[in-house]
């Protein structure tokens, strides 16, 4: 299937598919597939040190902001560290959402055979070009398995070069995310603090170059501290 290039802008079909999972809320998966076993371990409801207990409030304050082009995503009702995420970073050596400490992310797994997936990418670059700094990054990872050569090629094609190429070709973040209620189908995304802890997630493309994403990302990101 030939594959349109559009850098900037999503297409007005994303753009449609965005306003439809607002309006079914997350409700159905977009591309389901097969689970198997997961790379991570028991979720700590919590956690470690009370890692969480302010996040609560945080996801309660970004609520008016999950509108517009962002409707279908939903604040979780206890915001919770995950199980350890395991996949490749650019170097091909192991990474894990424990590397990001102190910077806000939103979590995107995608595969180069999900439709709207490909639809999203270039919005998401867009995202993290406009918008990523030493406090927030866009962590997408592909999931294909086989080679990189498929997912890198994509990418190349739709003009894709402000993500890092996070991998996970064993499925495993994808299943661990469903073992935890996350994850019915791809894509998904999820919204976590600076400290670790879950406050948002949705299944299904959105618009992620959209004022209203845009709105959201700046609330979630707290404001630095002015210089003494």
């Amino acid at each position: 299937m030939t594959v349109e290039k559009k850098p900037g802008r999503p297409a007005v079909k994303l753009i449609a598919l965005a306003a439809l999972a607002g309006i079914l809320a997350g409700a159905a998966a977009v591309y389901v597939i097969a689970s198997g076993s997961g790379n991570g371990g028991a979720t700590v409801a919590a956690g470690k040190d009370g890692q969480c207990a302010m996040a609560g409030e945080t996801a309660a304050a970004l609520t008016p902001f999950l509108t517009g082009q962002v409707a279908a995503m939903r604040a979780v009702d206890a915001p919770r560290p995950l199980p350890q995420l395991s996949f490749n970073g650019p170097d091909g050596k192991p990474r894990a959402i424990a590397d990001f400490a102190g910077k806000t992310l939103l979590v995107n797994l995608w595969a180069t055979w999900c439709v709207p997936c490909r639809e999203e990418m270039p919005a998401l670059n867009a995202l993290q070009k406009e918008l990523g700094s030493d406090r927030f990054e866009v962590v997408a990872i592909n999931i294909d398995t086989g080679t990189d050569d498929k997912p890198k090629a994509f990418l190349d094609e739709t003009a894709v070069h402000d993500l890092a190429f996070y991998r996970d070709s064993s499925m495993g973040v994808f299943n661990t995310l469903k073992a935890e209620g996350l994850a019915f189908g791809l894509p998904v995304t999820l919204l976590m603090d600076d400290k670790g802890c879950l406050v948002s997630a949705m299944n299904g493309p959105a618009a992620w170059d959209s004022d209203d994403a845009k709105a959201l990302i700046r609330a979630a990101v707290p404001k630095a501290e002015p210089a003494s």
